[in-house]
């Protein structure tokens, strides 16, 4: 797997998430015997707990297999040391398109890593802006493709290492 490809984590967000998954896996007997009760109620067809609670345990698989995915992929606690290069784990400020006044800072990595400032948007360096960023020196100008066609041109400011 590549530095690309990984997800990156803090070892706090790492932890958090591990801790999520354990939760769900050990929850699991609760929701099926939660089905089992619902199930016993009678008729299937006009029992709302029992859709209630089979939707619940839908919902819990899917998210034990998200984390799963996530962390089994996860790139953990390691902050790229070098500031002015756009990495996995970095802050970065841009523009877009020539004009020096409108700038946008994000960090790229992943959604999940649950950023300590609300405010910091994340970009997964397998986004078409993120990919198009990764390895780029303060200065440089890239392109990118959106979803719906258009290309559109970032110069890096600046990229720092994040500093949850």
């Amino acid at each position: 797997m590549t530095d690309i490809d990984a997800n990156w984590l803090t070892q706090e967000a790492y932890d958090r998430l591990k801790a999520e998954l354990d939760q769900l896996i050990a929850n699991r007997p609760v929701i099926a015997a939660e089905i089992n009760d619902r199930r016993e109620e009678g008729d299937l067809r006009e029992n709302g707990g029992y859709h209630a609670a089979r939707e619940e345990q839908g919902q819990q698989e899917a998210r034990i297999r998200q984390l799963q995915d996530l962390l089994n992929d996860a790139k953990v606690g390691e902050v790229p040391k070098q500031s002015g290069v756009a990495l996995p784990g970095s802050v970065v400020k841009v523009y877009y398109d020539s004009d020096e006044t409108d700038t946008e800072t994000f960090l790229i990595g992943t959604r999940e890593q649950g950023v300590a400032d609300g405010d910091l948007e994340v970009y997964s360096p397998s986004s078409p802006l993120g990919g198009a960023l990764l390895d780029a020196k303060v200065g440089e100008t890239r392109t990118y493709t959106v979803p719906n066609g258009n290309t559109v041109t970032v110069t890096l400011v600046s990229a720092e290492p994040y500093q949850g």
